[in-house]
């Protein structure tokens, strides 16, 4: 950016030549340009009143070109681009290869200082024999064996590349493989030699300037093609000598503007200011032009791009440099200080993200600027977003509930498949999530919270693929998932993540499906609180049961009562009205210790949760009530079943019935069903709102099924083919639970 700002500008020089013997010599002001024409001009008409030059200064030195320190990435990738017309990226696969082959050593190391314990002797050995340079070779181990100038850098992993072994290659491995050959062989030799004289006049107290040069060994650079050292000739002078020079004249130009950057420059600045590593140089390269940051004029030199300029323009406006490299190369330095163990991993996270995020919010809240150099760059209009718009955006997608997990905020987030989820906001520290099934085509976040869970709470608008969700829901319906609203939990199964609880006592806590169960289930002679998947507060008594918590007989005891609690079974629309006692029930907390979060659904196998088709049995003759307990209904589990209600606007609003008392995806899980006005023994079949029949003893009711492929044995159940009462553990017909062979 900085090289197409850069204004032009005259300059002026006064030049004076000396010419002898075929050698011509030109002296330069010692103030060397100057941007004033008139007063070079006075300098000018000054020398030429008084043409003699007296020799004031001679100086001769020896002068070293020093060869290359020891091939390390970097420099590969910059020679590569600059002497081969290979990208960095292009020699640096190249070179792996050849790695690969056996050719060279390890392409990617930061070292440029030879082990000590490397034989470089055999190394030169192996390309003695070669044609090119074979005899450059023979004469390092004639004097003296190899001698490597070292550099300053060690990675204490890799040495520098070299190659290990002789080869004869073409095309672009071959100019890579001799390259690193002829750089190895230059680096295990001797600096190049020169005599360097320096001699200064004085014309009428005005002071000039010349030097020469004479080249008394080339050494390294016989083998080293790719770089030049020239002489230049220059007279013998003494100081005090005094001459007429040839010529005096004032010579004009113009400033320009610096080149543009090429590859191996850009590498070079990368390093400098810690942008990347030498692995990575290359990559960052070939993703600003892959991006359109940056193009390439002439194929060599860089130039921004429209997008690449209006960004930096646009980051310079808002105020800080984020156009400039001091907050990456801050992390990288960070990164290495983690490598070499001065610096807590934990530490630098958390410095770096709030770093980062800083500079996001300023960044998001004067977005505009950004849009307005874009404008300019692209040459379109730019259309102004609102303060406001951008004020809102930055506060993220609005939290619907609180992680059960921890505590922080869960909101909704799509998937590429077009499935919803709750995400929480701690990922990936917190994997908390709820899943929601493929029917649900359209889900948003409202302004309304939730009446009953409280203001950290958002109610959730749901979009059902058409008729998916009848009878139960409407193509459209707004609910809570956070549990208070049952049937939308129920029908999508929402399952919230939960901790396992260590919590004693009465209290309902939270079990493994997310959401509070205060289900009191007696098994044989213990008292045990399990989750049933329901939220239902019964306390069911099997057989063996504590009879502290009914009548001696078996009947309610006198502080008996009934509590109506919402269901959180299978059914939309229903509660459970549930028995439970104030005697001592012996109950304790129960609550699953290994949860683990249901993993994303799939279009297989996450469908719309519905119950199976069945038509249980009823009452007396599955098990009988207990003597003198009429009212006690036993499923085919051989357990007591729990009471609901139809709440639904239908023909069976206000009903009860009973169903099994576990939870829907709980294995073994029997299919009973029972109208709570219909009498066991009564095989007429009452009326129902669904689909129903005689299927068996009692009226049965069949739910909607997980599938459209339906079992014909359940289907001619629902339609009241006749099937007599089947099995509730191997669902074969002719037996019933107590005498299964499989039991």
């Amino acid at each position: 950016m900085k090289v197409l700002n850069v204004a032009e500008k005259n300059d002026a020089a006064k030049n004076i030549a000396d010419s002898k013997d075929s050698i011509g010599i030109e002296y330069t002001l010692w103030r060397s340009v100057l941007f004033d024409e008139l007063f070079v001009k006075v300098l000018l008409e000054r020398c030429l009143e008084n043409k003699m030059a007296t020799v004031t200064e001679v100086t001769n030195r020896q002068k070293n070109k020093w060869r290359p320190t020891p091939l390390d990435t970097v420099e590969l990738e910059k020679m590569g681009s600059k002497k081969l017309s290979m990208s960095a990226k292009e020699t640096l696969q190249v070179a792996e290869k050849l790695y690969t082959q056996g050719y060279i050593s390890y392409p990617r190391t930061e070292t440029n200082i030879f082990p000590k314990d490397l034989n470089l002797s055999n190394l030169v050995q192996l390309q003695t024999g070669d044609n090119r340079w074979g005899d450059f070779a023979n004469r390092i181990l004639d004097e003296g064996g190899p001698h490597p100038r070292q550099g300053k850098k060690s990675d204490e992993a890799h040495p520098p590349i070299h190659p290990t072994k002789h080869g004869q290659l073409s095309g672009n491995e071959g100019k890579v493989y001799e390259f690193i050959v002829r750089h190895f062989l230059a680096c295990v030799s001797k600096d190049a030699l020169g005599h360097e004289t320096k001699v200064t006049i004085d014309i009428n107290d005005e002071q000039f300037t010349a030097s020469g040069l004479v080249i008394l060994e080339r050494n390294y650079l016989d083998v080293y093609i790719y770089e030049r050292w020239t002489g230049k000739e220059i007279h013998n002078y003494e100081r005090g000598q005094r001459f007429e020079p040839t010529s005096i004249e004032m010579t004009e130009g113009q400033t320009s503007a610096p080149n543009l950057l090429t590859e191996p420059e850009l590498i070079t600045l990368m390093e400098k200011h810690g942008i990347g590593t030498d692995a990575t140089f290359a990559e960052h390269i070939e993703t600003i032009k892959n991006r359109e940051y940056v193009g390439l004029a002439d194929g060599v030199h860089f130039i921004p791009g429209q997008l690449g300029a209006g960004l930096v323009d646009g980051y310079d406006n808002m105020g800080f440099e984020m156009s400039k490299p001091y907050l990456r190369s801050g992390l990288e330095a960070d990164l290495k200080k983690i490598c070499e163990g001065t610096k807590d991993p934990a530490v630098v996270l958390a410095e770096q993200v709030a770093k980062y995020k800083e500079v996001f919010q300023l960044a998001w809240r004067q977005a505009i600027k950004l849009d307005e150099a874009l404008a300019k760059w692209f040459q379109v209009q730019n259309a102004a977003v609102p303060q406001q718009e951008i004020e809102q955006s930055m506060t993220g997608p609005p939290p619907v509930l609180k992680c059960p997990l921890c505590r922080l905020n869960m909101s909704l987030r799509s998937r590429p498949n077009g499935t919803f989820y709750l995400g929480c906001g701690g990922y990936p520290g917190c994997k908390g999530a709820v899943w929601f099934p493929n029917n649900v085509i359209g889900l948003t976040v409202t302004d309304q919270t939730c009446p009953n869970c409280g203001p950290d709470v958002r109610l959730l608008k749901f979009n059902f693929k058409p008729g998916s969700a009848l009878p139960y829901f409407p193509n459209e319906y707004i609910g809570c998932v956070n549990g208070c609203d049952r049937d939308i939990v129920d029908y999508l199964d929402i399952r919230l993540p939960s901790r396992s609880s260590g919590s004693n006592g009465p209290s309902s806590t939270l079990g493994s499906s997310g959401f509070r169960s205060g289900s009191t289930t007696n098994g044989r002679g213990s008292n045990q609180t399990s989750s049933s998947g329901f939220g239902s507060a019964s306390a069911s008594n099997g057989r063996g049961s504590n009879p502290s918590s009914s009548g001696g007989d078996g009947t309610r005891g006198p502080g008996s009562r009934t509590d109506t609690t919402p269901s959180s079974g299978f059914l939309s629309g229903l509660s459970s009205t549930s028995s439970s006692t104030s005697g001592n029930s012996g109950a304790s907390n129960y609550s699953s210790s290994n949860f683990r979060n249901p993993p994303p659904p799939s279009s297989s196998n996450r469908n719309v949760p519905r119950p199976n088709p069945s038509a249980g049995p009823s009452r007396a003759d599955i098990g009988g009530p207990p003597s003198g307990q009429p009212d006690e209904i036993v499923c085919n589990c051989n357990e007591l079943a729990v009471k609901l209600t139809v709440n639904k606007e239908s023909v069976n609003k206000g009903r009860k019935f009973y169903v099994c008392a576990k939870r829907q995806d709980t294995p073994g899980r029997c299919n009973f069903f029972l109208w709570d006005d219909v009498s066991p023994n009564d095989n007429s079949g009452g009326s129902s709102g669904y689909q129903g029949g005689g299927g068996g003893r009692g009226t049965s009711f069949q739910f909607p099924p997980r599938s459209r492929q339906t079992s014909n044995r359940s289907r001619g159940r629902g339609r009241g083919g006749g099937g007599g009462r089947s099995c509730g553990i191997c669902h074969e017909p002719g037996h019933t639970r107590n005498t299964c062979p499989n039991r």
